[in-house]
């Protein structure tokens, strides 16, 4: 990849044409000021300027704003710009081929995305860059791939933030001369006590925190979360009243390398050897046979091809053996699990604490007990909870506050000491 450079960079059709802008120098080695959490007005669309502040840093600082293409991250740049920031807008292209009948699903990163990111940066008078990183997508689809060849069910977009977005951004930000970045993310970040916070977004709904829990405190101390404190129908609207392209498009919902959204075909792609085999139950009992147990997922309930008379979860996967557990809903439910790769944001943690744990995206925060040991931590939950499933993170909280999280490696399933699986 070429080097970055807002002078003498190589423009090519898809940087904007406002690259000739007069430019400040910024002293990029100075310390940053205490993070605080954006400020917003109530009526932005009457004082636009001065929508949101973020007061740490430098009037008319250098930002780079991460562009997909959609209405939020659109949004979160003309924020950053009506703010009086100095805004460099950056699309991160993945390599992913789309096919033309893929084209209209509600993926990111496509060259469609592409496009709109571009014409949105040029509306708002925005130098713009599209970088290749197709070689860091191609480590995230490789860890993909290898945590299904596991039996385990990945989480490719906590990996990305930390990774891509609040990582490999940097390092672009930085070669821009750039103190911060900034995402569409919902979430919002605060300094308490001098250490970064990181809090639920205002829209509960929307609430993207949780794919946050890995990423180490001081990329958050750098990053700006401009749409933290709006919901979804206000930020459209914002959209609307801006003249943004994007202000109707859908949102994506898929994972971008995946825009088939069936995962299956990436590994058929991949060349993944499957791990066929036997459907048991719990006491080892045969119920059927599976084409691989790459296509399972803990808490899978629909596709399980075997009659019982009664509903049956995916308990557990046993590549090796080339077994599917399952089981019934109360054998789906775990009482512990083991969470490791810990991250801590704004939060010293004790060898031992209560609070709540979110162990997938979309999943109601559960009560437990955390002890730490060596690397990781042993979590009990307070009540046995359905689908906990490795490979997922596992994101601590008190109240809306994130503490921090870790990857969830193993769970203790209900019952389990008495099952005889796979003997």
């Amino acid at each position: 990849m070429r080097p970055l450079g807002l002078r003498g960079a190589p423009w090519g059709p898809d940087n904007a044409a406002t690259a000739a802008r007069p430019r400040r120098r910024l002293d990029v080695d100075a310390p940053l000021r205490p993070h605080t959490t954006l400020q917003l007005l109530p009526d932005p669309m009457s004082a636009p300027t001065t929508f949101f502040q973020a007061p740490h840093l430098p009037a008319g600082a250098r930002v780079v704003a991460a562009m997909s293409g959609g209405v939020d991250s659109s949004v979160a740049a003309w924020l950053l710009r009506e703010a009086g920031f100095e805004t460099v807008g950056l699309f991160m292209r993945n390599g992913v081929k789309v096919d033309a009948a893929e084209v209209h699903k509600k993926s990111c990163c496509s060259l469609s995305d592409a496009r709109d990111a571009r014409m949105v940066a040029a509306f708002l008078e925005l130098p713009f860059q599209a970088v290749d990183l197709a070689d860091e997508f191609g480590s995230l689809i490789d860890h993909f791939v290898e945590e299904y060849r596991r039996g385990r069910t990945p989480n490719p977009c906590a990996l990305c933030n930390r990774d891509l977005k609040m990582g490999r951004l940097l390092e672009l930000a930085d070669e821009l001369g750039a103190e911060a970045v900034a995402t569409g993310h919902y979430a919002r970040l605060a300094v308490e006590d001098g250490r970064v916070h990181l809090r639920r977004g205002r829209d509960a709904r929307k609430d993207q925190s949780y794919q946050l829990f890995s990423v180490p405190e001081p990329q958050l101390a750098r990053t700006l979360l401009p749409l933290g404190d709006l919901e979804k129908p206000r930020v459209r609207e914002l959209a609307a009243a801006a003249g943004l392209r994007t202000s109707h498009k859908a949102d994506s919902q898929e994972v971008c390398f995946v825009p088939s959204n069936d995962y299956r075909n990436l590994l058929a792609e991949r060349g993944v050897e499957l791990h066929p085999g036997s459907i048991v139950d719990t006491q080892g009992r045969v119920l059927g046979q599976h084409e691989g147990t790459e296509h399972y997922t803990i808490g899978q309930r629909r596709g399980l091809r075997v009659a019982t008379g009664r509903p049956l979860f995916v308990v557990e996967l046993l590549p090796d053996e080339g077994l599917v557990v399952v089981g019934d809903r109360e054998e789906c439910k775990a009482t512990g699990m083991r969470v490791d790769d810990l991250n801590w944001i704004g939060f010293d943690a004790p060898d031992r604490f209560e609070c709540l744990v979110q162990h997938r995206y979309h999943c109601t925060p559960s009560r437990v007990e955390v002890r730490l040991e060596g690397d990781g931590a042993t979590v009990r939950f307070e009540e046995p909870e359905l689908a906990v499933t490795p490979g997922q993170g596992a994101a601590f909280y008190d109240g809306d506050r994130l503490l921090g999280g870790g990857w969830i490696a193993s769970t203790q399933r209900q019952g389990q000491e008495a099952a005889a699986v796979g003997t």
